[in-house]
């Protein structure tokens, strides 16, 4: 099943009915077609009279008309084929035991989470494209969608009504990580998914002992098993961004270069530091990223320059910039490095990519 499989089928019936509304003959039409069809079967008459009586080929003249008409058909069996293979498609859910082996040595495990409490980001866009870079980089690289809305999961062209294990269970259903996690979504990347269950865990996870620590506790046992491990943060300060705090090495702040980018940062901050003073000593902030720049507004340009003086050394060089492909690409369940690579967004990502290696 496609994302699109409704609107396709919807498009499909109204170009079938206008089709068979353009070749149904109108009222002035009629009366020629029958005409022609009279004068025809006269002319038919007239020349089986005349002509002197012998046996006709059936078999050449009959199939010639059938064959044609089969031709026809094929042909617009194979273009709606084509038509469907064109159109984006979720991804199949595979189980561990479908992994492809890992063929490169891996180093110390990075966990980062992608945080920012204001909404609107790009958050789960930084989230998907920047694990798919790293991927294409011959990384492994696992995303843990902690976010309610699953973005991540369907960005990625996860299906999430056939998701019969996610993070959920995990932090509350004592569900091995390794069972909820989906393998080799696209190269290098695994996912662990979220769906609409996560909303009821902020709840939930108040009366459960150790409440900071559940994701902590269940992807340090994954250490050694990828490069990096990415967590899609919700845009709150609630329970779920806190188990992030504290499960997490190191931060990436994705800022939006508009006029409140910087409005609720220092409240980031200020729950970054009580969470580093009282749960998780190593936090600290690995990157800030600049994302939907234009260079052609004044506007990016001193927010940039704003961003840059107040956190210094800590902001990546690559701004992510404004672009129709990247906000296209979720819609066909695809990062920006298979919908798009040559373009300026996944150009800005493998970008990106790199700097983030060469920070180790």
């Amino acid at each position: 099943m496609g994302l699109f499989d409704t609107f396709k089928r919807d498009r499909k019936t109204h170009t079938t009915l206008n089709q068979k509304e353009d070749s149904a003959p109108s009222d002035a039409e009629a009366p020629n077609v029958l005409v022609a069809d009279e004068t025809a079967e006269f002319s038919a008459d007239a020349a089986k009279d005349s002509a002197p009586e012998e046996s006709a080929p059936t078999g050449a003249a009959e199939s010639e008309p059938v064959s044609t008409e089969t031709e026809s058909q094929e042909a617009a069996e194979s273009a709606e084929s084509e038509e469907e293979s064109a159109e984006p498609g979720y991804r199949p859910i595979k189980t561990m035991a479908d992994k492809k082996p890992v063929t490169h040595v891996i180093g110390q495990t990075k966990i980062i989470a992608i945080i920012n409490q204001k909404g609107g980001v790009g958050k789960s866009t930084t989230a998907v494209n920047l694990s798919a870079a790293l991927g294409c980089n011959d990384k492994q690289v696992l995303l843990v969608d902690l976010d309610p809305q699953g973005n991540a999961t369907s960005g990625l062209g996860i299906d999430k009504s056939q998701i019969h294990r996610d993070v959920y269970d995990v932090l509350l259903s004592d569900t091995p990580v390794n069972e909820a996690i989906i393998p080799d979504v696209c190269k290098g990347l695994d996912l662990l998914p979220a769906t609409i269950n996560l909303a009821g865990a902020e709840v939930e996870l108040v009366n459960e002992i150790a409440r900071e620590n559940r994701l902590k506790s269940e992807i340090g046992q994954l250490r050694g098993t990828y490069d990096y491990i990415f967590i899609d943060c919700p845009p709150s300060l609630g329970l779920l961004t806190i188990n992030a705090l504290v499960a997490a090495d190191k931060l990436l702040i994705p800022i939006q270069c508009e006029f409140y980018a910087l409005e609720g940062v220092t409240k980031l901050l200020d729950s970054m530091k009580r969470v580093k003073s009282l749960l998780n000593p190593t936090l600290d902030i690995f990157g800030v990223l600049l994302t939907m720049y234009d260079s052609r507004t004044t506007l990016s340009k001193q927010v940039a320059e704003e961003v840059r003086r107040f956190f210094g050394k800590s902001v990546f060089d690559t701004m992510i910039p404004r672009t129709v492909k990247l906000s296209e690409a979720p819609s066909y369940g695809q990062p920006i490095t298979e919908y798009d690579p040559s373009g300026k967004g996944g150009q800005a990502y493998f970008s990106l990519a790199k700097e983030v290696i060469s920070r180790g």
